[in-house]
């Protein structure tokens, strides 16, 4: 039950983050998804396939906050590239302040715990 349990909760909070760690990446440039899942793979505890980041990618397309380019590729089929829209862009700022109020809340709860 415990295993089950914390399966579960870590499944749930490696979606939110990794949703954060892939707009976070594409903020400064253009990426396809290969390259993209390749360069969040250095990220300790996320999973990141590309199994799980082109249905976030095809969730963002949907919701307005990337945007695609087919690209031509002298290695092989034309890639699809994704960038941030817009409002991606100010979306970012908001999802970072609180992922960052979360976490330094859960430090707070944490330091103030250990001075029991």
């Amino acid at each position: 039950m415990d295993a089950d349990f914390l399966s579960n909760w870590t499944t749930q909070m490696r979606k939110g983050l990794l949703e954060l760690c892939v707009l976070t990446v594409l903020r400064h440039r253009r990426m396809y998804g290969y390259d993209l899942a390749k360069t969040l793979s250095v990220v300790d505890g996320l999973v990141t396939g590309e199994g799980t980041i082109y249905p976030i990618l095809s969730r963002f397309k949907k919701d307005g906050l990337v945007e695609t380019t087919l690209v031509e590729s002298a290695e092989g089929p034309a890639r699809k590239y994704y960038q941030l829209t817009d409002r991606g862009r100010q979306l970012l700022p908001k999802m970072r302040a609180a992922w960052a109020a979360v976490r330094d809340g859960i430090e707070a709860v944490s330091s103030a715990e250990q001075l029991r």
